[in-house]
């Protein structure tokens, strides 16, 4: 169970939308939220990302509300709760994604297309990264809000990671691959190099692992 723990998304959730201008004062604060997040995931030591992301998930509820009511920081907030799960122990972790997975449930309630869906995608990780316990490792819940993130995102690069990393999880190795490959080749997202080339080399290792298991 807790190397199931030490799997949740995360990766995580990174999801969210690439191409939000930072005109006004709510984009400014979720663009370096996703700075933040992608420094901590992707260039912290590994005995640092605990606390790293305890002070992140603090900083994101605080834009969560200043701007209440809006979609954007709740994601922002969810991504990052659910990735401080990740470091967390077994008694923590599970109370924590829980929280990650309220917040994403609020905030597609408020507009399940906000941020190129990507509330739905991080609800699809967490149902089928966490252990079975409460009211996660539901496979079926899973496979849906996945399906519909990539309805709202088709050729989104963490849509299709996430769902080609399900399949593969679920032995679907063709369908793994075909959404693994589509994923490497999505377009770059503007002002998210950092987590664009975090991103790719789990896709690429994902890819690896699904076409050692084909052989």
């Amino acid at each position: 169970m807790i190397e199931k723990v030490s799997r949740l998304l995360i990766a995580v959730v990174v999801l969210g939308w690439a191409g939000m201008a930072s005109a006004d004062p709510m984009s400014e604060a979720i663009v370096e939220l996703q700075h933040d997040w992608a420094k901590g995931y992707y260039n912290t030591p590994a005995k640092q990302q605990d606390s790293y992301f305890e002070a992140l998930q603090a900083k994101a509820h605080q834009v969560t509300e200043k701007f209440p009511g809006r979609p954007e920081p709740l994601i922002w907030e969810g991504i990052i709760t659910s990735t401080h799960a990740k470091y967390q122990g077994i008694f923590s972790a599970g109370g924590t994604a829980k929280a990650a997975r309220d917040l994403l449930l609020a905030a597609e309630k408020i507009d399940p297309n906000a941020l190129d869906g990507s509330a739905l995608t991080s609800l699809g990780s967490l149902y089928y990264k966490v252990p079975r316990f409460g009211s996660f490792g539901d496979y079926d819940k899973a496979r849906d809000y996945l399906e519909r993130g990539l309805k709202v995102n088709p050729n989104g690069m963490d849509p299709n990671f996430f769902y080609g990393e399900f399949n593969l999880e679920h032995g679907d190795k063709a369908l793994a691959i075909e959404h693994l490959k589509k994923a490497l080749a999505a377009p770059p997202r503007p002002g998210r190099e950092d987590a664009d080339e975090g991103r790719k080399g789990e896709i690429q290792q994902a890819l690896k692992k699904a076409e050692q298991r084909s052989n």
